[in-house]
């Protein structure tokens, strides 16, 4: 059963003080607004919404949900194994293997879940089911977190006003609950990526100058 306590600790988790570094990872972002490709809210959005729709979202959703389910250890570490071979390029890579780090070691010094290691989405499902929160409610709140970073990250560097910012954010966070509840009957084999130009943007962000994000 969802309590208050639930919501109240996924908020903690995805919250942008929570020590993972969201802030400086831009999903590929920063290559396309460098690029002129976004330049409005309007574009933010569509690009948004392809991520969630058919890229790394509903990638990242169903990870969690299986990392939830995960049965032992041994079962988890295959999971996170697929999740790094899934990542579409190295700074993919790194963007979940050190938040998900960062993620590990402060859940297990508060929270005792003792995880160390996993990628991003595979730790946060773990975590959930160590401390009995649903993994609906996971799916959803970590897919809302990741598009407002990805929103925050677009506000500094399009740039966007603020009001503007939160259109998006709102607009998209049904598309956040839809997306999470398509995928609880989804299996590890239900992975794939048809967001193409979101994986080269990641890519080619590996030799952009300059840059401010580390993704």
């Amino acid at each position: 059963m969802t309590t208050e306590r639930h919501v109240l600790t996924l908020m903690q988790w995805l919250s942008p003080s929570f020590p993972v570094g969201a802030f400086a990872y831009s999903h590929g972002l920063e290559t396309v607004i460098s690029s002129g490709q976004i330049t409005t809210a309007a574009d933010l959005e569509d690009w948004l919404k392809s991520v969630l729709i058919h890229g790394t979202g509903r990638n990242d959703s169903i990870l969690l949900r299986a990392a939830h389910a995960a049965p032992d250890g041994t079962a988890l570490a295959e999971i996170d194994a697929i999740a790094r071979a899934f990542a579409a390029s190295g700074e993919r890579l790194m963007e979940t293997a050190l938040q998900g780090d960062a993620f590990c070691k402060t859940v297990s010094d508060i929270w005792g879940a003792d995880l160390q290691g996993l990628t991003y989405p595979v730790a946060i499902g773990a975590a959930a089911a160590h401390a009995g929160i649903g993994a609906d409610l996971a799916a959803a709140i970590y897919l809302q977190a990741f598009v407002s970073n990805l929103v925050s990250a677009a506000v500094r560097a399009v740039p966007l006003g603020q009001t503007e910012g939160q259109a998006v954010l709102a607009a998209l966070t049904p598309l956040c609950e839809s997306t999470a509840a398509e995928t609880a009957t989804a299996t590890l084999d239900d992975l794939s990526s048809t967001a193409f130009l979101s994986d080269i943007a990641a890519m080619n962000h590996e030799t952009l100058q300059p840059r401010i994000f580390r993704t």
